[in-house]
């Protein structure tokens, strides 16, 4: 994935989020957020069936952060 390439809304999906109120948009992204953390967890216990708890967790940070939340071997 190239991390300079934008993703752009198509405007049948700017026109729905425009008719939510900021709360329900508020919401929209945080249940993506959760969805994105879960992915992530199932994707790094596969890769890393050994990985403790806070392993996990510190190797979601780091994959959410593009990398600016390191490992404490880094």
């Amino acid at each position: 994935m190239n991390p300079f390439v934008m993703e752009v809304i198509d405007d049948t999906m700017a026109d729905v989020l425009r008719q939510k109120t900021e709360v329900e948009r508020l919401r929209i992204a945080g249940r993506m957020w959760k969805s994105a953390r879960v992915i992530l967890r199932g994707a790094i216990r596969t890769e890393h069936p050994n990985w403790s708890f806070d392993q996990v967790n510190r190797e979601i940070a780091r994959r959410i952060s593009h990398g600016l939340v390191k490992h404490e071997s880094d």
